[in-house]
């Protein structure tokens, strides 16, 4: 089994559900950094499986952390929309107050 590769996906893993429990509490400082995180682990992650490939065993664990991180991923878009329009409607005030 080449753990390296799956040492990448749990890690991503991990990082994607410390995101969601910051996103729950609407600490998005924290989601933020946890996401730069992510993003250097999925540059390793590439890096690495330009080297070798997962076996048909753990492509199977792998296929399930993935999923995983989709749920995650998932609960933190429909956590940050509100965020997110309230955000935009500052934006827009602004240009509004500017033009």
């Amino acid at each position: 089994m080449n753990s390296e590769l799956l040492n990448y996906y749990e890690a991503i893993e991990q990082a994607s559900a410390d995101m969601l429990s910051a996103a729950r509490t609407g600490n998005w400082d924290e989601v933020v950094k946890l996401e730069g995180a992510c993003v250097l682990l999925i540059s390793q992650l590439k890096s690495a499986a330009n080297q070798t490939q997962l076996g048909p065993g753990e492509s199977a664990l792998k296929t399930r952390i993935m999923q995983r991180i989709l749920v995650n991923d998932a609960e933190i878009r429909t956590l940050a929309e509100p965020w997110l329009e309230d955000l935009d409607h500052v934006l827009q005030g602004k240009s509004r107050l500017v033009h």
